[in-house]
């Protein structure tokens, strides 16, 4: 312990138990940004014992991490990540690594229909991620006939080539895929399942992501203002179906965050709640009914989530499917193109949208990805 110790600092994981985190949830401190550093750079070496490792994320969930904390874990890994960084700017979407069970997964048939209006898009993913290890971006991809194991170079050049890229975890972020077996003796999630989706591999000034309460996307954004190496000018989160990047259908919440401040009128500028100083959080609540996309959750459900979202994905860009999931993939792809302020209103991206299906711009990118 005393080469241990010499090697990281004075902050072992079971000196953080006993003297910080570990007393539960109500009496409980938070951790300096020095201390949650070296904790996760302890972590990523495969210093701590399993059974102390255990106890400290379980201890970071009962207690509930602060945006300092989650910036220093989200510093610690980026200082890992293999960065490779498309000459296009795109979208950033990092959806819930560990996947969906039930419904549909909407963002690789709304991310091409964005490339194809103009608004690249970049979505990461692993494979089987715990805690629920069900299908996520990869396996829609695999389905769909296109290359998902690539090195970051490539799918930079994927993006640059197609407007629409896939990153994937093990080859972008090695350090975290290396947890996997820790993590799946958890059993829960920990705030690994958090920063992972914030890795942004690609480099992008744009995050759009989703939460289930509001309180969760100004966390995020304030994780993104605490960490030092991201400097991000836009965030833009809505309410996800099963935490994924797929707006929920009915009335929902939206939370726009802009480093440069301002407002688009769809909400009212709220930068003390989350963010820096000088720039603006917005919330505002949209009826997706209003976008075309009048529907129920249940209309979502599908029984083989990657199967049957790749042959969904497929017919919608041909132009071959409408009802409920055509409808909900041009609204999702409008929330991209929006947050990339490619559309001054979810309303102007939603028809740029629609005419990148119907033109047939959407399905020309699926073929370029599957040849890629």
């Amino acid at each position: 312990m005393a080469q241990a110790t010499q090697e990281f600092g004075e902050w072992p994981l079971k000196r953080l138990m006993t003297e910080v985190c570990g007393s539960g949830h109500k009496s409980a401190d938070d951790l300096t940004r020095a201390q949650a550093t070296e904790a996760f750079e302890r972590v990523l070496a495969d210093e701590p014992d399993s059974t102390t490792l255990g106890a400290f994320w379980l201890a970071n969930r009962w207690k509930r991490n602060t945006p300092e904390e989650l910036g220093a874990y989200v510093d610690v890994m980026c200082e890992r990540v293999e960065y490779a960084e498309p000459d296009a700017d795109p979208v950033d979407c990092g959806a819930n690594y560990d996947g969906k069970g039930r419904s549909a997964i909407l963002g690789v048939a709304a991310g091409v229909v964005a490339a194809a209006a103009g608004t690249p898009v970049v979505v990461h993913s692993g494979d089987r991620v715990p805690t629920q290890k069900q299908d996520a971006y990869k396996h829609v991809l695999d389905e769909l006939g296109v290359h998902t194991e690539l090195t970051p170079s490539d799918s930079a050049d994927m993006v640059d080539e197609t407007g629409f890229g896939f990153y994937y975890q093990p080859a972008f972020n090695p350090a975290i895929d290396d947890l996997f077996d820790r993590r799946d003796m958890m059993g829960v999630r920990t705030f690994v399942n958090t920063i992972e989706t914030l890795a942004n591999p690609a480099g992008a000034s744009v995050h759009l992501g989703s939460f289930y309460h509001l309180a969760f996307a100004k966390k995020v954004v304030d994780t993104f203002v605490e960490s030092e190496f991201h400097d991000l000018d836009r965030v833009l989160m809505f309410q996800g179906m099963e935490g994924y990047d797929d707006v929920r259908p009915g009335y929902t919440k939206v939370a726009e965050w802009d480093a440069a401040g301002g407002s688009d009128g769809d909400g009212e500028s709220d930068g003390d709640e989350a963010g820096s100083e000088g720039a603006s959080f917005d919330d505002f609540e949209i009826e997706t009914a209003e976008y075309g996309m009048d529907l129920e959750e249940a209309d979502l459900a599908v029984d083989d989530v990657a199967a049957e979202s790749a042959a969904i994905t497929g017919e919608v860009l041909a132009g071959e499917r409408d009802g409920a999931f055509a409808d909900a993939v041009a609204v999702n792809a409008a929330l991209r193109i929006y947050a990339r302020e490619d559309a001054d209103s979810i309303e102007a991206g939603l028809e740029t949208a629609r005419e990148a299906i119907d033109d047939g711009s959407a399905l020309a990118v699926l073929e370029e990805l599957r040849a890629f």
